[in-house]
């Protein structure tokens, strides 16, 4: 009886969805994530003409291209395909992305992946197992195993996400670019996979003296190395045609001011004995300082979370911005690891919490032209309770198509 009733409930409010006027049914839809337009489809006949129309996506689309994601790889044992779940900074709850379906027939039993990046609809995965790079087209639904990188086979712990880049094409949705930089015999050198040609091109850098450092939606940075006193930057003019070679930047910071850390260019560094972490992303780094609770080396509190910049001239680190008390509120952190990106004028940070064994996901937004902090309130993330951590990762640009 109670199934029956629901069904009639669920079958009314379908028929009364599909009597409101067409501009209001669209305008609804516009104003929901991508994952759940899916799953419209499925609704009836009207919505599904409704949702497949091409003005409709297009518009539909232009809209998504605001939207940020952030996502999660969870594996719960070795042999397990992992588990991916997204949220977007306009959705209420987590979703469970169905990678696992797509990568299904294409990668091998038990190979152990890691999240390392995405952008666009690709996800862009390192293969522990083969020491390779796989691609995985969401809205395509394709897996791409991305040919032998030109350095030679790699494992997780050989790629650095802040000193990577995922660029989908924007000609092509269902082309990309993947760059990263390394040195080689000293030299910093610029890797990039084009996904169209299915090859690899490399180009040497050149060190910059008295250059003024360009900061737009066209320049990527990526970090190389982290010394106690001076960073080692690339960066890539992606739209210029005249700048055909990557620069070098080479920003030193004050010691004093961070204690005397050294930083670090991976994806996030736990300094157990000055209490502090580093997170890298384009030409921003974050630095948290920890502090212990009762003396205890892994229960620790935020004490406080600051946001530093490449200087115009390219010479040194400058303080940005320190988040108010208010916004860090002494957060429980235990180790942290993280991940940052600086789109649209705003710089986000995710951060990783594991306290007392259970694991959190910490999202700060700083919106730079507006001196503004904003704490970014997340679902519950029970998906993460009994399960290993195999990757998170900022991402815009997803699309919806048939």
């Amino acid at each position: 009886m109670e199934k029956s009733q629901r069904c009639n409930k669920d079958t009314n409010t379908t028929i009364g969805f599909c009597l409101l006027p067409s501009e209001l049914i669209q305008n609804i839809l516009f104003h929901l994530c991508i994952p759940e337009i899916i799953r419209m489809k499925l609704l009836n006949k009207y919505v599904l003409t409704t949702i497949s129309d091409r003005s409709f996506i297009r518009q539909l689309n232009d809209g998504s291209q605001r939207d940020t994601w952030i996502f999660v790889y969870t594996r719960r044992w070795r042999r397990d395909n992992g588990v991916l779940h997204g949220f977007s900074d306009r959705s209420v709850r987590w979703f469970k992305i169905p990678v696992a379906e797509i990568l299904a027939g294409e990668i091998r039993p038990g190979e152990d992946l890691y999240l390392l990046t995405a952008s666009g609809n690709f996800l862009l995965f390192a293969s522990n197992t083969h020491s390779g790079i796989i691609a995985v087209d969401l809205v395509g639904k394709i897996v791409t195993r991305i040919s032998s990188c030109p350095l030679g086979p790699r494992g997780t712990s050989s790629w650095r996400r802040s000193g990577m880049k995922l660029v989908p094409d924007p000609s092509n949705p269902s082309h990309f670019r993947f760059m990263f930089a390394e040195m080689v015999n000293n030299r910093p050198v610029l890797f990039t996979y084009y996904s169209n040609t299915a090859t690899w091109h490399t180009k040497e850098t050149e060190d910059t003296t008295n250059w003024e450092v360009k900061k737009n939606s066209n320049v990527l940075f990526l970090s190389l190395s982290n010394r106690p006193h001076e960073s080692t930057v690339m960066s890539v003019d992606d739209g210029s045609i005249i700048n055909r070679f990557p620069r070098i930047l080479r920003p030193r910071i004050n010691q004093d001011a961070i204690r005397q850390c050294p930083s670090s260019v991976g994806f996030s560094r736990n300094d157990l004995e000055s209490q502090l972490l580093h997170i890298h992303g384009d030409e921003y780094k974050v630095v948290i300082r920890l502090d212990r609770i009762d003396n205890s080396k892994m229960n620790k509190v935020m004490k406080s979370l600051e946001v530093w910049e490449i200087s115009s001239n390219g010479e040194k680190w400058e303080l940005v911005s320190r988040a108010p008390s208010e916004v860090i509120s002494k957060k429980p952190c235990g180790v942290m690891m993280g991940c940052l990106e600086r789109r649209l004028g705003v710089i986000r940070v995710a951060l990783m919490t594991n306290h007392e064994g259970l694991w959190n996901i910490i999202w700060l937004d700083y919106d730079k032209h507006k001196d503004k902090w904003e704490w970014v309130p997340l679902p519950d993330c029970r998906f993460l309770q009994g399960s290993n951590m195999a990757g998170i990762s900022f991402s815009s640009g997803l699309t919806f198509s048939l």
